[in-house]
């Protein structure tokens, strides 16, 4: 273990939330941020499914920034198809807003919030309704930006009360997103020239954004280090 880090569970992770949540009114709402490929869909459904186990009913549900992509129509009507993933391939005004409203709504007054899906890569509208959760997993890799080229996403931060960082090797990352985009149809040469034109890119900027997080975190085997 490197020095000052501490190793903590997932279980431990989502107690944390728990706890956190239980000391404000209305809904709680943990952000997850991180470069492309970190892993941040698999450490928020992990949350969501350990608060909601210990809770013994659903009391989280997960968020994904994803869902506000662009549409392809959209992006090849733009010229921006290959740039999809980029800050301003998304709309970052409605997923605040959305987010504004998930944080307001009444508990049991349903909001539906659209999700992604990776064999159509597009977004798909109301992939998730929030109603009586009272936790909200957001996860993606701009909710920390805070960047004049893209003022809109610095609309997000104040609408997360914890954020987590969750750091990765460059070199890990980069494997995991070849592999993803050839899993997504592209040949290992598109799925290299992607990676290395646009989502390391991508990683780099989020990069910058790591010290507005509250907790950095770094997977080591099924748990996790707190940097």
């Amino acid at each position: 273990m490197t020095r000052g880090s501490v190793e903590t569970s997932l279980a431990e992770l989502a107690a944390r939330v728990r706890r956190r949540a239980q000391e404000k009114s209305g809904r709680f709402v943990l952000g997850i941020a991180g470069p492309p490929g970190a892993g941040k869909s698999t450490l928020a459904r992990g949350v969501r499914d350990e608060l909601n186990i210990a809770a013994g009913y659903p009391i989280a549900e997960v968020a994904p920034m994803d869902g506000f992509h662009l549409s392809t129509a959209q992006l090849r009507a733009a010229g921006d198809l290959a740039r999809k993933g980029e800050p301003d391939t998304f709309d970052a005004a409605g997923y605040a807003a959305l987010l504004r409203r998930v944080r307001e709504t009444p508990l049991a007054e349903p909001v539906p919030w659209p999700t992604y899906s990776r064999e159509l890569h597009e977004p798909v509208s109301g992939g998730v309704v929030f109603d009586r959760q009272t936790i909200i997993v957001t996860e993606g890799n701009y909710l920390l930006l805070d960047d004049p080229a893209h003022p809109d996403w610095a609309a997000v931060r104040p609408l997360l009360d914890e954020t987590w960082y969750l750091d990765v090797p460059r070199p890990i990352i980069e494997k995991r997103l070849i592999r993803r985009h050839m899993r997504g149809g592209r040949t290992l040469e598109a799925a290299k020239l992607k990676v290395a034109e646009s989502d390391l890119l991508n990683a780099r900027l989020v990069e910058h954004t790591r010290p507005g997080a509250d907790l950095t975190l770094r997977k080591y085997g099924r748990a996790y280090r707190i940097a």
